[in-house]
């Protein structure tokens, strides 16, 4: 609480201390991501700076259906927020005179007045500008990318196209359908060489990702692609090693130290992103200062031509020649405490506090 003193009245004015603003973070989801989720959303719960924000957990369960969440954060993360009788159904208000929750109660409907929303949805409905856009009929306030950005760096294919075009490398690559005749796909493989990947051109955390060695491998690995999109990428695999670069901000863009992702054999699938066990990640990346700051560069001109904003993680690859190929931006990366996103900013002197105030600030003014 501050006070002043008017010398001529001599009288004191009591300035009373602003309320925190309330923030929905979301969690869940229908998403293959819903555990990763529930782990990135409590510890963002957790650092939430308390004078500033009041978090008001908002779960979504693997069925779709809606919860505003009363209890232990704990329970986020050990997946029970939603056994007992904290959670009450919830929806979007979308009287953009009031914004808000609309919590339904047995006898009546009440209003939850919020100032913001922070998504910690991962995948499908999370990353994909759908969620985005149902608080954007709302007249809400979304912290990070919104509809445009989140559907661009959700589709892989498209997103690489843009990248191409801002001047940036990016992997060869072939588009399959349902519909598209195998020996099509066969003579693409070919043409990229093999190994190759195949991937669903919307999908995150690596699922439905397998490097295919040779062409017995194909048809196997399309399948399963398919079972996460209908439609998959067969694209070329770039020799050397993966970066990364942590980005806050809109106009004013602030950058974490870059990572590198050292791999033993494979690929960095969702196992090893969540395990580590033949991989390794090094924070700073063991490269040279300068290429470092052309990686940083690269993030900055990336995530600009997929208007991202707020916050993203860019993804690219660093080849022996040490040319930066474009991967992916990651627009709701992993927000754990050990998570490569809060990693690259702790390495730059910023704590996981100070992430998720920024964060907010951004979206809440």
């Amino acid at each position: 609480m501050k006070m002043r003193q008017d010398n001529k009245k001599d009288e004191k004015i009591v300035l009373m201390p602003e309320h925190p603003k309330k923030v929905a973070v979301l969690f869940g989801g229908r998403s293959p991501e819903y555990g990763v989720s529930l782990q990135s959303a409590a510890a963002v719960i957790s650092h939430m700076d308390r004078k500033k924000y009041e978090p008001v957990p908002v779960g979504i369960t693997h069925t779709g259906d809606w919860f505003y969440y009363g209890g232990d954060t704990e329970k986020i993360a050990e997946d029970t927020w939603c056994q007992g009788g904290d959670c009450i159904p919830v929806t979007v208000s979308f009287g953009r005179s009031r914004p808000g929750l609309l919590l339904l109660k047995k006898d009546a409907a009440e209003l939850m007045e919020i100032d913001g929303v922070l998504p910690i949805l991962h995948g499908k409905n999370g990353e994909d500008g759908t969620v985005q856009g149902v608080f954007e009929l709302a007249g809400i306030p979304v912290a990070g990318c919104g509809i445009l950005s989140s559907a661009l760096c959700m589709d892989k294919e498209r997103a690489h196209r843009l990248v191409k075009e801002s001047g940036v490398r990016v992997p060869l690559s072939y588009v399959c359908s349902k519909d598209t005749d195998a020996e099509i796909a066969f003579g693409w493989a070919e043409e990229l060489g093999y190994p190759l990947f195949v991937k669903p051109v919307k999908a995150g955390s690596s699922y439905g990702i397998t490097k295919v060695i040779d062409r017995d491998g194909l048809c196997a690995a399309m399948k399963l692609a398919f079972l996460y999109d209908d439609r998959i990428i067969l694209e070329e695999c770039i020799s050397g090693f993966e970066v990364g670069c942590a980005v806050m901000g809109t106009q004013k863009l602030t950058v974490g130290e870059v990572d590198e992702i050292e791999l033993s054999e494979g690929f960095f699938d969702f196992t090893e992103k969540y395990s580590l066990k033949t991989s390794a990640i090094h924070v700073p990346a063991r490269i040279p200062r300068e290429t470092a700051k052309e990686v940083k560069r690269t993030a900055k001109m990336i995530y600009k031509a997929l208007d991202c904003n707020g916050f993203a993680r860019v993804d690219m690859f660093l080849t022996k020649e040490r040319e930066i190929v474009f991967n992916e931006v990651n627009t709701i990366p992993g927000f754990t405490e050990h998570s490569r996103f809060p990693g690259m900013f702790r390495a730059a002197g910023i704590s996981f506090e100070e992430i998720i105030s920024t964060i907010l600030k951004e979206a809440l003014v």
